[in-house]
């Protein structure tokens, strides 16, 4: 990747890049709203995946396409919850921090072009992970972070075969492209007084990069009421390059601020060095006509989060400690449920999620604070192959979690509670 970059191509995706930067508060930080039907499903899809949306959901759907389709559509998040309360050893039980308002967008757009009865191409565009994180400068969760940002874009051109009258394979290469913030303060012990001291406030900005992947995925009609899809999305690993910014923060202490000012390079910026895998993502479903206006979805997917281990920034400055981020989380599953009822061209939806987070006890913190959540959806919209508006809305709340003793020796119970609406124009 190189820091600079020219031209049509990083322009646009600068662009959309600053729509895809989303509160955190999928399981860890994907983002499974891609489109806004089956979002009100609650993205229970993968054995229908019978609109632009399948080139996210299970591109094994794309070979049943008969007639190009194209998507254009946003999901508005908001956090109406994002609090925290402090607990002994730190900060204590008399703190309270609530996060900044965060409102986001989240784009996506799907074209789907049937070539001939047997081969279909298409192309998507969607943010399927995403966090922002912001806190106070002066809370006491400051030498953590006071600032997380990480926004993500995929383009991925797919191909779809119609393998026989009942059975549609896709295949298609991801193209993520990513760039990475985060904030925070440093200090050190005055060795002069032996007491804590802020001295630095710190700036780590990744700057635009990009990798490859792939994803895959097969739809059967087992008869004209039983569908079952499988749907795979390969592990990506992003490298960042980009520069540090150091900006020496008053500590009272004249010989301490000398020692910092000579120790650390104010004024000029270090280049840095990091990496971060996205997992792989696996989803199976199954899809049943209880009557020719009803049907039920449930669905089971598995995120492969113990790719994300230990995040490193290396610093090139000699004399300059990496800053290791230790995160070791685990696989996460989810389990989603959704209901359609046809009523001619247009359609009403239910769905309800169950989301784990893969973040372990001993590793919660102000940058993340994930935790489980059950949410609710209700949609409205166009049948399929019906031009029109479709809309989504999705309520989110997280099980209360509380960190007694973590290795961020940070430890308090953080509160979110978080709406999701989704609207998409299909053509």
């Amino acid at each position: 990747m190189v820091r600079k970059q020219g031209g049509v191509r990083a322009g646009l995706c600068a662009a959309l890049l600053g729509l895809a930067s989303v509160p955190g508060w999928a399981s860890g930080f994907s983002i499974f709203e891609q489109g806004t039907r089956a979002m009100g499903m609650a993205g229970a899809f993968t054995a229908q995946a019978d609109d632009g949306s399948a080139l996210f959901h299970n591109v094994g759907g794309l070979g049943f396409f008969e007639e190009p389709e194209f998507q254009l559509g946003l999901t508005y998040i908001s956090a109406t919850e994002a609090e925290f309360t402090g607990t002994d050893p730190y900060p204590g039980p008399g703190v309270f921090e609530e996060q900044k308002s965060l409102s986001e967008f989240v784009p996506h757009a799907y074209w789907i072009k049937p070539l001939s009865d047997m081969w279909k191409f298409g192309v998507g565009i969607n943010s399927p992970f995403g966090l922002t994180t912001e806190w106070d400068d002066d809370y006491p969760g400051r030498f953590l972070t006071t600032r997380a940002s990480l926004q993500t874009l995929d383009i991925t051109p797919n191909i779809g075969m119609r393998v026989t009258e009942n059975l549609s394979a896709g295949f298609g290469i991801v193209a993520r492209f990513s760039e990475v913030e985060l904030d925070r303060s440093q200090g050190l012990i005055d060795p002069f007084t032996l007491r804590a001291a802020e001295v630095a406030r710190v700036n780590l900005q990744g700057d635009l990069s990009n990798a490859l992947g792939w994803q895959a995925g097969l739809l059967h009609k087992v008869t004209e009421k039983l569908t079952w899809g499988f749907s795979y999305r390969s592990r990506i690993r992003v490298h960042y390059d980009g520069d540090a910014n150091f900006t020496q923060v008053p500590s009272g202490s004249p010989l301490l601020d000398d020692l910092v000012a000579a120790t650390l390079p104010f004024g000029s910026p270090v280049s840095i060095h990091a990496g971060i895998d996205f997992p792989d993502t696996a989803s199976l479903g199954v899809a049943y006509a209880v009557t020719e206006s009803i049907l039920v979805e449930v669905d089971a997917n598995l995120a492969g989060w113990t790719t994300f281990n230990d995040v490193v920034v290396e610093f090139d400055r000699e004399g300059m400690d990496d800053l290791v981020l230790v995160q070791d989380w685990e696989e996460s599953n989810n389990y989603r449920v959704g209901v359609r009822v046809n009523r001619g061209e247009k359609e009403w939806r239910l769905g309800y999620v169950f989301d784990e987070s893969p973040i372990r006890d001993e590793n919660l913190s102000p940058l993340l604070p994930d935790a489980d959540r059950n949410g609710v959806t209700l949609g409205w919209g166009q049948a399929p192959g019906n031009s029109g508006i479709d809309l989504a809305l999705m309520y989110l709340p997280f099980d209360e979690r509380t960190s007694l003793d973590n290795e961020v020796n940070f430890t308090g119970t953080y509160n979110t509670t978080v709406w999701l609406f989704g609207v998409t124009w299909n053509r």
